[in-house]
């Protein structure tokens, strides 16, 4: 009896390999761990260079008050042009260094000071703040609360003008008692009072 043969085995059917996926794209390593990349850097750059000046002149407002809290005359007047225009109504107008030392006169001669200031606003141009300064008026010893409204015209990132209004006959009252109570507001002591004022800042000038 013959041997029946087994059909022959073929071998067995070829698969193609897998096909081959790429690889994930390979993530800058800065990118997982938070660094910025330049476009957002850029981004950035450009936010900042669009942020209104407002929020720069606010900031100088800020830094000049602050260094008129610590008396710091020096830092006051960093805030000026150099041909700022100064102006109240006890000192009248003043220009330049003129300015500036009658804050280093001010602020050499204070006693018994405080100084409080808010509503600070700005805009690209010009700005204003509120604020109270108190102290001892050293010619008659009265204590004064001077209530002040200041305006700002800025320039190249720098105080070009400074504006202080405030009402001279209260002033007077405070400074002067009855004298000021009885005639701080007529124009005979107002321009005593600016002459005055004037005269103190020539002879601290001569003196430094």
């Amino acid at each position: 009896m013959g041997l029946l043969r087994s059909p022959a085995r073929g071998k067995p059917a070829r698969h193609d390999k897998p096909a081959r996926h790429d690889k994930p794209a390979r993530h800058d390593r800065s990118a997982r761990h938070g660094a910025l990349d330049t476009g957002t850097v850029l981004g950035l750059t450009t936010y900042f260079w669009k942020l209104p000046m407002s929020d720069a002149h606010n900031a100088l407002i800020v830094e000049f008050y602050r260094a008129f809290e610590r008396l710091d005359a020096e830092a006051m007047s960093a805030c000026y042009t150099d041909d700022v225009l100064f102006s109240d109504p006890a000192f009248g107008e003043l220009r330049g260094r003129d300015a500036g030392d009658m804050w280093r006169m001010l602020t050499t001669r204070a006693k018994d000071f405080s100084l409080t200031f808010d509503q600070v606003r700005s805009d690209d141009t010009s700005g204003s703040a509120h604020w109270v300064a108190t102290y001892l008026f050293s010619q008659t010893g009265n204590t004064v609360v001077n209530d002040i409204q200041a305006r700002f015209v800025f320039r190249d990132g720098k105080i070009c003008e400074h504006h202080d209004h405030f009402d001279l006959w209260r002033w007077s009252r405070q400074a002067l008692g009855a004298k000021g109570l009885l005639l701080g507001w007529t124009p005979l002591v107002r321009n005593a009072v600016r002459a005055q004022a004037l005269k103190g800042l020539k002879a601290f000038q001569a003196g430094r």
